[in-house]
């Protein structure tokens, strides 16, 4: 067993109406691959953010190699051998790699850049690290995997890196880059860097790791070996409850059931002759790897992107859809899969984003009723069961689950019965994952129609009436979900028409 070299005991934190830790502890062994779960909301980011010196505890204790430490700062953490990757790339796109890991720590000689030596530097530590990465490339022209594994340099660029702390790191990564991610894992465990791994993607635990300690509430709940637990009981670790995930036998959706979405022929730079038709309370799921062009033609029908060809049609009418607004006043509402920067405004409230689509319905002449707002409000929050101590509170302060209830709650208060759910679940725990689905079978019951976009297979298994499978820009299968499975689904989108 490797010895233990950093351990967190009885950690406290409180914030202003908020106990976000309460007697927390993680203990992390040489040269591991350590899981960190729980649900949102469980205090894993505050538990790594005092950890990397972003918070300063209230109590407990931190020992790192058998010595007491006390992090004041990101900088001090560094100092000391512990970095962290965020789920969101913090790399300057228009710099260049070598620019991006040493940035704030030039090689600088009097008032100039020694760029020569600086990229020399660089260019030493990416062959350290085996990673096949020019360090003159600008970082915007590197894929997401590639722009990952700059982070990761970067982080590991400091002096005597031990302790890497990896936040939800495969979120926007392919299975080929993931591949290459645990790769890369699995040789800095080889040289003795230990990861703590934080992800909601419960079947990488089982690839990549070696313990999973869980947290919930702000405690610690239990630490197990990897191989020695199964999924489903880490799931029950970290909500405290038993959660099924089973796929769909068979459609709900009556075949003969009234057609309110139909697009015929669309095509666009992304789009290839694209056609499909939505049925009322149906939940219609779009598989495809990335890049297939799905959330492509979802773009298409809300009239983000341009539309070159192809016919869009509401119940039978044909509709013209040449921007967002057209297609809200046709009754489309378009969660995307970035709700952050597309489907939010962080800095407001519950309150103002719900009722923002609405404003115009709820408000007479050139005012605005307050009260009637904060009413709706509530009232919509209360139906999709968001967790939040007041609609006045702001967005940035929810958990993602709610984060994605607030956004479905606008157009439901809007009163869209088409749906697109673009990657509804991403970046959500399992038990939030559980309520969205909960809310999307609610939805359907009453008559809402669904377009599901999911990048992850038992989702779409789980929750699809039928799914349509695309490849390339083009529809490359359609399946009924008693005949789906994952293989059937993924012999379609690896194929090419």
């Amino acid at each position: 067993m490797q010895p233990v070299i950093l351990r967190m005991e009885g950690i406290e934190k409180y914030f202003p109406g908020v106990h976000a830790l309460d007697h927390a502890q993680l203990e992390v062994r040489e040269g591991e691959v350590l899981a960190l779960v729980g649900e949102n909301g469980a205090g894993k980011s505050t538990l790594m953010k005092i950890l990397t010196g972003v918070y300063t505890k209230d109590e407990g204790s931190i020992e790192l190699f058998g010595e007491p430490i006390d992090i004041q700062s990101p900088h001090d953490a560094q100092k000391r051998g512990i970095s962290i990757v965020h789920q969101e790339l913090n790399l300057m796109p228009d710099l260049t790699v070598a620019e991006n890991i040493y940035i704030g720590r030039e090689n600088v000689r009097g008032f100039f850049l020694n760029q020569r030596e600086q990229n020399q530097a660089a260019e030493e530590l990416l062959q350290s690290l085996h990673l096949n990465i020019q360090p003159r490339t600008v970082v915007k022209y590197l894929t997401v995997a590639k722009q990952q594994m700059v982070e990761i340099a970067k982080a590991l660029s400091f002096p005597n890196t031990k302790i890497l702390v990896l936040d939800e790191p495969t979120a926007a990564l392919t299975d080929g880059e993931i591949e290459e991610l645990f790769t890369f894992i699995r040789r800095l465990k080889a040289n003795g860097v230990s990861v703590i791994y934080i992800s909601h993607r419960m079947d990488e635990l089982k690839q990549i790791t070696d313990r999973i300690t869980v947290m919930r509430d702000g405690q610690f709940v239990k630490s197990v070996n990897t191989e020695e637990v199964t999924i489903d009981e880490v799931v029950q670790l970290m909500v405290g409850r038993v959660i099924y995930e089973e796929p769909k036998m068979q459609s709900n959706v009556d075949p003969g059931a009234e057609v309110v979405l139909e697009a015929e022929h669309l095509n666009s730079a992304d789009v290839k002759d694209v056609s499909f038709q939505l049925r009322k309370g149906e939940i219609l799921g779009f598989a495809g790897l990335m890049g297939a062009g799905r959330t492509e033609t979802a773009r298409l029908i809300c009239g983000a992107d341009k539309r070159e060809s192809g016919v869009i049609r509401i119940r039978g009418k044909e509709v013209r859809i040449n921007c967002p607004r057209d297609s809200v006043r046709a009754g489309i509402g378009y969660l995307s899969e970035d709700r952050k920067r597309y489907g939010l405004c962080l800095g407001l409230s519950v309150e103002d984003n719900m009722v923002l689509p609405s404003l115009e319905r709820l408000s007479t002449s050139l005012f605005v009723n307050d009260r009637k707002l904060t009413e709706v409000s509530k009232e919509y929050a209360a139906k999709v069961r968001t967790k939040t101590a007041s609609v006045k509170t702001a967005v940035r302060n929810l958990s993602g689950g709610n984060q994605q209830k607030v956004v479905v709650s606008k157009w439901l208060l809007r009163n869209c019965d088409i749906l697109i759910f673009d990657e509804p679940t991403r970046g959500i725990d399992v038990g939030g994952k559980n309520e969205i689905y909960k809310l999307m079978n609610e939805l359907a019951d009453e008559g809402k129609s669904i377009i599901m976009i999911s990048s992850e297979l038992p989702e779409l298994l789980r929750m699809s009436d039928r799914i349509i499978v695309m490849c390339e820009g083009r529809i490359t299968g359609e399946l009924d979900i008693a005949e789906a499975n994952q293989e059937e689904v993924m012999r379609y989108a690896t194929k090419r028409r």
